[in-house]
């Protein structure tokens, strides 16, 4: 893999990790989600303008992906309501590099070689490995991180096989992103109504911000995938771990034992190992 999309997309992992301590932290996680994808809504929609339109045979990977990235908000808002960032976030995050590698390999035809496989097995386990407590994997969210990782999945290949049929990375992102932040205001509204949407609360500028980070950190993942294997990109994207249990520790008071700082090593190596 190329030394500038490591880079690249090791930065999109902290990215990453922010906007969902952000949205781990906030009070209304529904509602701070949906502001996010109004954010992603609004800018993804502006950028598209300037953009040539997608080839036509990606457009149905768009619009899945966008159905697929509410799935994920829901589960995702869901699992944080009743789990630490600290549990919560190993799970759906560790779970997701080898199930996208699976799955490109059955529907794109991805192969993989022994070393990258090797570094998305050490990546994996050690991110699940920090949602332990002794022995046991005690996570009351458990079914909701596990729903997650497996949307995260479902969408990263779906983006993978689009962005390359689209011939536009970057206009498949914006549009994609902007068919995903219309559906889960519309969603909210369905289960809310559209004044709980429309009230301003404290926070709105955090979540709109948080939104646009996480526009930028899927469109950097988006363009490393175009040219890179998806399980090796998710693999160092997953790396979002280590910067989410050194946030949890500074700003959210979760504890950093000894076990995640061994969980956070071998998490490392495995990023040495496929870049």
């Amino acid at each position: 893999m190329p030394f500038h999309i490591v880079l690249l997309v090791l930065f999109a992992a902290l990215l990453h990790a922010s906007w969902n301590a952000l949205l781990r932290g906030g009070a209304d996680r529904l509602w701070s989600m949906t502001v996010m994808c109004l954010a992603v809504a609004i800018s993804s929609a502006a950028i598209a303008l300037f953009l040539p339109a997608p080839a036509q045979a990606s457009w149905i990977y768009a619009v899945l992906s966008a159905v697929l990235h509410v799935g994920y908000n829901l589960f995702l808002v869901r699992s944080y309501q009743v789990g630490d960032l600290g549990q919560t976030y190993p799970i759906s995050r560790g779970s997701s590099p080898v199930l996208i590698t699976v799955a490109a390999s059955v529907f794109a035809g991805e192969r993989v070689g022994m070393a990258a496989l090797l570094g998305i097995a050490l990546v994996s386990g050690g991110i699940v490995s920090l949602a332990f407590k002794g022995r046991r994997l005690a996570v009351p969210s458990l079914p909701y991180a596990l729903g997650t990782g497996c949307f995260i999945a479902a969408y990263s290949v779906t983006d993978g096989i689009g962005v390359r049929l689209s011939g536009a990375p970057m206009a498949y992102t914006a549009w994609m992103c902007a068919l995903w932040g219309v559906l889960m205001p519309l969603v909210y509204i369905a289960l809310r109504g559209v004044d709980s949407l429309l009230t301003i609360r404290p926070g709105f500028g955090m979540a709109f911000t948080g939104g646009l980070v996480s526009l930028l950190a899927y469109g950097i993942v988006i363009y490393a995938m175009s040219g890179a294997p998806m399980g090796a990109v998710s693999a160092l994207r997953e790396t979002s771990v280590l910067f989410a249990a050194l946030i949890g520790y500074f700003f959210l008071g979760e504890a950093l034992t000894v076990r995640k700082m061994l969980a956070c090593a071998v998490i490392a190596i495995g990023t040495l190992v496929i870049g």
